[in-house]
């Protein structure tokens, strides 16, 4: 199998659907080693059939990014696996309740979002960044969202999130610069996946979504995937600590 990625190894959270699952087929189709890791362990064995039904190599790890030791643990299997992390796709996140005003929105749900959506790519890259020291550099790219730029109506603890995850990708990207690690992070806007489908789950909702981008449609997981693989490759060499909104000209 050729490639850009060839024989490098991929860490994908959030593996189990919508962006983290293109990813990693995407991955995959160009050589890299895949680790995949969710809570959801069905969607994720079959991803993994997918993967090696076209010829790819993945593992998969149930892990909750939200959780110290399951990271470690995570971590501990990609190298026991594949013997180096190259790439981190830290994609793992939940919307919280949009339409919520500050006021009303309720405590146990802004603690959930930011378990997942702040301290998981947070958690995660503590432990990713140490085994891309070990063999050289590596990339990290991070997941944040349109409204980790602007606010609107996805919820206060999905915004502060996600704004979040630009601040420590820009954060990151500067603390290891010379060390060969690139930070970015991509911030799509409404893209068509099962966690859209929710948010816009009736005919004017999802109108309402359309109308929010100039270009008059949603976008596809492979426009956001082409730009997560651009990122993580010697192509974008000289690109660490950028926000690339993938957004049909929404935040404009």
């Amino acid at each position: 199998m050729k490639g850009r990625f060839l024989n490098k190894v991929v860490l994908i959270t959030g593996s189990s659907s919508g962006i983290g699952k293109g990813a990693a087929l995407r991955f995959a189709s160009e050589g890299a080693k895949i680790v995949l890791a969710s809570r959801s362990v069905g969607a994720n064995e079959e991803l993994l059939k997918e993967i090696q039904a076209n010829g790819g190599e993945a593992i998969f790890v149930k892990a909750d990014i939200t959780n110290t030791e399951h990271v470690k643990n995570l971590i501990a299997k990609s190298i026991e696996s594949y013997g180096r992390l190259d790439i981190a796709v830290n994609n793992a996140g939940i919307e919280g309740t949009p339409d919520i005003k500050v006021a009303d929105y309720e405590e146990n749900v802004w603690d959930h979002v930011i378990a997942i959506n702040l301290k998981g790519v947070w958690l995660s890259m503590k432990y990713e960044i140490p085994e891309m020291l070990k063999t050289g550099g590596g990339a990290i790219v991070n997941i944040s969202s349109l409204a980790g730029l602007q606010a609107g109506g996805a919820g206060i603890a999905y915004h502060a999130s996600k704004f979040g995850v630009v601040g420590m990708t820009k954060a990151a990207a500067l603390d290891y610069a010379k060390d060969n690690i690139r930070v970015n992070t991509v911030c799509p806007a409404v893209i068509e996946t099962p966690m859209a489908d929710r948010a816009f789950d009736t005919a004017d909702k999802r109108q309402s979504a359309i109308e929010m981008h100039p270009v008059g449609r949603l976008g596809t997981v492979e426009e956001v995937v082409n730009t997560i693989c651009w990122l993580a490759s010697d192509e974008a060499s000289f690109v660490t600590g950028s926000a690339i909104a993938v957004d049909g000209g929404a935040s404009l």
